[in-house]
């Protein structure tokens, strides 16, 4: 079957333990979460496909390395880092994760808008000359043809993962990994979504799924 990344925020650490007992993937959202280093450690060392990922949060900056560092020591599959981060602290969480042998997504988010086809382009081809091993597009979706700029990326070269946000996206996040996408995102459940337009995981499974068995 093809890989689904279940997007996990739950502050409860067993929670987060018992959904990962249950999938092959997860990201690990550290800036939602409330791990600690050790608990950090524990859950990166799972067998599990598991993606580091702490978003900039006001007041929080000073752990935000440290703590992906941990993850990636402790057997992160990749570690995510923000398109317009800052380039020291880009390179040095790039140059340790490779290290690792931890891939780096270099992730794009647009929440307002999808840009055109050739600003996509630009932003994919930036990501893979920053060091990105994989790079990751995600736009706001308001129009069909919204969809197929997202959709369109997919016939460049590259480890690519893109994918539509709300509600008219959702088709490309269950049609990503039929176009390449080496994995799809998912929530734990409903009503537990990290983005606009993220559909649960036992849905998305069960449609890829019905797909695959046509």
């Amino acid at each position: 079957m093809l890989m689904i990344c279940v997007a996990i925020s739950d502050k409860n650490y067993d929670n987060c333990l018992s959904v990962l007992n249950r999938v092959d993937m997860a990201e690990i959202r550290l800036d939602l979460v409330d791990f600690d280093f050790e608990q950090i450690s524990q859950v990166f060392s799972l067998p599990k496909k598991l993606i580091a990922t702490y978003r900039p949060v006001d007041g929080k900056e000073e752990e935000r390395l440290p703590k992906l560092i941990a993850a990636i020591e402790a057997g992160a599959k990749y570690v995510d880092i923000e398109h317009e981060s800052e380039e020291g602290y880009r390179n040095e969480l790039i140059k340790y994760a490779h290290k690792c042998n931890c891939d780096v997504i270099v992730s794009y988010h647009n929440f307002e808008f999808t840009p055109d086809c050739h600003e996509l382009e630009k932003t994919v081809k930036k990501a893979f000359a920053m060091g990105a091993d994989v790079a990751k597009v995600v736009t706001m979706i308001k129009t069909n043809l919204d969809n197929s700029k997202i959709i369109s990326l997919y016939k460049d070269p590259g480890r690519i993962v893109a994918f539509g946000m709300g509600n008219l996206g959702k088709i490309t996040r269950i049609i990503a990994p039929f176009l390449g996408a080496e994995f799809t995102f998912a929530a734990m459940d409903e009503g537990l979504a990290t983005a606009p337009g993220q559909i649960s995981y036992s849905k998305i499974k069960s449609i890829i799924q019905q797909i695959e068995g046509a």
